[in-house]
């Protein structure tokens, strides 16, 4: 099975076959050559059985999928977020809203969990979702990214137009300030929700980090969450396995 998460700057993909997975990689979606590249790799190798994507980036890039898959003259399926799937309900007002990459990654955490927890995904935009007891999404946030809020900072203020910094408890110069500012709002919204999940369900829920900025809020949250690579291409796999969906 070949599976591709397309986000706002990256496209991350994996072929997963025998029980494991085979290659992986990530491309820059604005990168024109990357995505011709792609397309040859995938030229030489095997047909997947099925291709499963989610793709929150746009129309350019679902024609760039769909290109670069037609080497096996097979059509991806797209996922959108359904009422319920794999074990997990849908508690959005409208529930095909609900981003593909935030849906996908919810299954992978029910999967794993199969419980209460919060599901946080550090990108371009920091995600924070919520999963009760029964496997219920119960909402959640859409922050900025942590490099985007840097990057908000210094290109619209003028006398803030620094780069680089360092987490620091009380910063002592513009560049560490910003930097920690970032990291310290992102992981303060973590642990609120953390916080307000564990009120209405009591119990004791663990955050799972993925994302390519997760790595940076490990230490600011204070031992309460893990590390787990990849949990929207996991997620599309259980999704396309369908079988995996009975838990």
């Amino acid at each position: 099975m070949l599976l591709l998460d397309a986000g706002n700057s990256r496209c991350k993909w994996a072929f997963h076959a025998d029980g494991a997975w085979q290659q992986q990689g990530v491309l820059e979606n604005a990168d024109t050559a990357s995505w011709q590249l792609l397309q040859a790799r995938f030229a030489g190798m095997r047909a997947p059985q099925k291709i499963v994507v989610s793709n929150v980036a746009g129309e350019t890039i679902a024609r760039r999928i769909i290109e670069a898959c037609s080497v096996w003259g097979m059509m991806p399926e797209f996922v959108t977020a359904p009422g319920f799937q794999c074990g997990v309900h849908n508690a959005y007002e409208q529930a095909g809203q609900l981003g593909s990459d935030r849906w996908c990654a919810l299954i992978a955490a029910w999967k794993r969990e199969q419980g209460a927890c919060l599901v946080v995904n550090c990108g371009t935009a920091t995600t924070i979702d919520a999963l009760t007891a029964n496997g219920e999404f119960t909402g959640g946030l859409i922050l900025p990214g942590m490099t985007m809020m840097q990057r908000c900072l210094t290109e619209n203020t003028a006398q803030l137009n620094v780069a680089g910094g360092a987490r620091q408890h009380f910063p002592r110069n513009t560049a560490d300030a910003i930097y920690s500012g970032a990291v310290r709002a992102t992981a303060g919204a973590i642990l609120q929700q953390r916080s307000l999940l564990q009120e209405i369900t009591g119990l004791t829920c663990p955050v799972l980090l993925s994302g390519g900025a997760a790595c940076l809020l490990v230490d600011e949250l204070h031992g309460t969450a893990a590390l787990v690579d990849d949990l929207v291409l996991q997620g599309l796999y259980i999704i396309g396995s369908g079988s995996s969906c009975n838990i």
